[in-house]
């Protein structure tokens, strides 16, 4: 899988972050089982990776059509420092995977034993996405993640 991945860019500034995100394709225009990854610099989108071996993941799982939009609304609020309440450092990127039924995000994060944590997560992602209260989101740490060698199956 580490093989497979191949890092595009590396940004440090908002000039530079919309210099690449606008020469992307949009995901609603990516084939099936491509993935986005968005990370730390330094932080491989990989559970293996030392920033997230201890961590896990909020899953959100979409209907075909909307990816665009909330990948969006996700690096705009990456980049901008809005999943208030979550302490700096802690969410390490987000991954979005194009797939044949339905399109998914994850926010990676360090520390998957802290609850107070993951919660915090999971109400800034339901704010920054507009989310309902009743939205279905998924939390799988990582080490559940290599136990049964799958990201999103088994949540």
């Amino acid at each position: 899988y580490e093989s497979s991945i191949k890092t595009f860019s590396t940004v440090e500034t908002v000039e530079e972050f919309w210099a690449t995100y606008n020469f992307l394709k949009r995901p609603n225009d990516l084939p099936s089982t491509t993935d986005y990854h968005f990370f730390r610099s330094g932080i491989k989108p990989t559970w293996e990776d030392q920033s997230n071996a201890k961590g896990g993941k909020w899953i959100v799982r979409f209907p075909k059509g909307l990816a665009s939009r909330f990948w969006e609304e996700i690096l705009l609020a990456l980049i901008g420092c809005q999943f208030t309440g979550v302490p700096d450092g802690e969410i390490c990127g987000a991954v979005l995977s194009i797939r044949h039924s339905e399109d998914i995000i994850g926010i990676w994060n360090r520390t998957s034993v802290d609850r107070d944590i993951i919660e915090r997560i999971r109400d800034a992602l339901k704010k920054i996405l507009q989310l309902p209260s009743h939205a279905q989101m998924e939390y799988k740490p990582h080490q559940t993640s290599m136990q049964d060698r799958t990201s999103f199956r088994n949540t």
